[in-house]
């Protein structure tokens, strides 16, 4: 099993119990499994999660990146706007 640190950024911290949260996940998990079970342990989420952008380690990550036992996943939502 890893470990791994979840933070939540804007809308999406007052959807769950804390806007940082400590996720215990198989070995060889992905972003993806880590949403799923997101969504199983903070039902208020779920319908937020898929347009959620996700970022590993500072960086933007796909569904699909297989995460390691400390990392931190960070899920913030999507901004639209600009001028015109």
């Amino acid at each position: 099993m890893v470990r791994v640190r979840v933070r939540l950024g804007g809308g999406l911290a007052r959807l769950a119990a804390a806007p940082r949260l400590s996720i215990e996940l198989r070995e060889d998990a992905t972003v993806d499994e880590l949403c799923a079970v997101l969504a199983e342990r903070e039902p208020r989420l779920a319908p937020a999660l898929p347009a959620a952008l996700t970022v590993v380690g500072g960086e933007q990550a796909e569904r699909s990146r297989t995460l390691a036992a400390g990392e931190e996943v960070a899920f913030l939502s999507p901004v639209a706007g600009g001028a015109g």
